[in-house]
């Protein structure tokens, strides 16, 4: 299994916004939106292989993990409206602490926070944290079931750096320049799409 999780610094926790305002009303949900397509899409089909843990941390509600989930998933389609309409609509279902609400097959939305999510991902694989000061990807050698971590468009607070240091993750860097968190995953899937050849 690969295993992404974004946090979403100031997204949406419920389901209030417009969809054509998901830049701006849903504080930067199309960040999110994107590396749900990156995480999954391949050319005519979906990577069955996958999580995408969708860490929400804006508004009254927070936080929120929306959970996207690989092997059930339908009804996703490569533009952002649809993508966006998903979560929108696993934000709208009533969730209690603990609880994981089926919103659409392979659609999830939790009450966890970032710290919940690392405390449970690093019992299913090894954290690795994408980091420009980390070690080349092209060095590194990808754990079995990695577990990635990456901000959307601000880096991990300190607090949520801290939090994941404690973990001890591998730290790697995809190359000299900086990316965009879907275009990272990208690169990730395909650095172990080529070494799994």
């Amino acid at each position: 299994m690969r295993y992404f999780v974004i946090i979403g610094h100031k997204a949406a926790t419920t389901g209030s916004f417009k969809l054509d305002d998901i830049a701006g009303g849903a504080g930067r949900l199309d960040i999110l939106v994107r590396c749900v397509n990156s995480a999954f899409f391949l050319s005519h089909n979906l990577r069955k292989d996958v999580e995408a843990y969708l860490v929400c941390q804006g508004g009254e509600d927070a936080p929120k993990t929306v959970v996207f989930k690989g092997e059930e998933l339908r009804y996703l389609n490569p533009d952002e409206r649809s993508t966006s309409s998903l979560i929108r609509n696993a934000l709208l279902k009533p969730v209690e602490k603990g609880q994981e609400v089926k919103s659409s097959p392979g659609v999830y939305v939790t009450r966890m926070s970032f710290q919940d999510v690392l405390e449970k991902l690093s019992e299913k694989g090894k954290l690795v944290y994408l980091k420009e000061d980390g070690t080349d990807c092209r060095d590194y050698e990808f754990p079995e079931n990695p577990v990635f971590v990456l901000g959307d468009n601000h880096d991990p607070t300190p607090e949520e750096e801290e939090a994941l240091l404690s973990y001890k993750p591998d730290k790697i860097c995809l190359g000299p320049l900086s990316l965009h968190a879907d275009h990272c995953m990208i690169v990730v899937h395909n650095e172990m799409d080529r070494r799994q050849a």
